[in-house]
């Protein structure tokens, strides 16, 4: 499915609605002692577009990744996706619900095969019953077709000629690009990314911006978290700035990049460059 991104109709104001946000948060908060690591009051993620989530470190926004996807729990808080409350629900079943999640240290079973590792990011697999299991006509088709599937991810991602090596045999960026594939195992509605470029070399660093970019033509709906300015330039559709837990800003790369509070949060209060001049 291919969508078509050439106009964001969204007011460039921190938690603007969006015409059909797939996912809306409302007054999420998440304190740590007596540090207020998020706290957001409204934010909407737009349906089909690529949105960057960016902010300087510590600003919040792997903690707020992790309340979103069932890894940590909020002190106060609703967010939903797809219209129904997330507020409570465990990590494997937000991802069962369409939403799944990748992280800044890739989470590969290092001791498993490659295409195991891909076969373990299907959902509903009949043979994990322990009844079921030892019966093998119940999910022995299953699995061929779970397989057929992987090895196809597999070969999308350029990695189908390591299938059956060990995953702890991989570089860092490929194991960013299992990760991804792995991920769209559940075919997920909305995929989220952390950091997808971290310890990534640059001769993938293309490679997995093309992913990404081909995840919104199929229609799904990418947040990710990132520091590198030119891929968040490159690919976002649009940009959700965050500090110190807060959303501060919303807009395209130009909006956000021409933003004093942005630039503040970045360099502090005194500073004269432009986030958005990297001509």
């Amino acid at each position: 499915m291919s969508t078509d991104t050439s106009a964001v109709p969204f007011e460039s104001v921190p938690g603007s609605q969006k015409p059909d946000a797939i996912l809306v948060v409302d007054n999420v908060t998440r304190s740590f002692g007596g540090l207020t690591a998020v706290n957001v009051a409204h934010l909407e993620i737009p349906r089909h577009r690529i949105t960057a989530l960016i902010g300087p470190n510590g600003a919040g926004k792997t903690t707020l990744f992790n309340l979103l996807t069932g890894f940590d729990e909020p002190d106060t808080g609703e967010w939903k996706f797809n219209g129904l409350s997330l507020g409570g629900v465990a990590a494997h079943k937000v991802a069962r619900r369409g939403m799944v999640r990748t992280f800044q240290l890739t989470k590969a079973l290092s001791r498993m095969t490659i295409i195991d590792n891909m076969r373990l990011g299907a959902r509903d697999q009949r043979g994990e019953s322990v009844w079921r299991g030892i019966i093998r006509p119940i999910w022995a088709s299953q699995e061929q077709d779970i397989t057929q599937k992987a090895e196809d991810l597999l070969e999308r991602f350029n990695l189908a000629h390591m299938r059956d090596e060990l995953a702890g045999s991989l570089s860092g960026g490929q194991r960013k690009l299992l990760e991804m594939a792995r991920a769209l195992m559940v075919e997920p509605e909305m995929v989220m990314l952390d950091e997808p470029m971290a310890g990534v070399n640059p001769a993938l660093k293309q490679s997995l911006l093309q992913h990404i970019k081909v995840l919104r033509d199929e229609g799904r709906t990418v947040l990710f978290v990132e520091h590198d300015m030119d891929m968040v330039r490159e690919i976002s559709d649009w940009i959700i700035v965050m500090a110190q837990g807060e959303v501060i800003a919303e807009g395209t790369f130009e909006d956000v990049g021409s933003n004093s509070k942005v630039v503040d949060a970045y360099l502090g209060s005194h500073h004269d460059v432009d986030l958005g001049d990297h001509t």
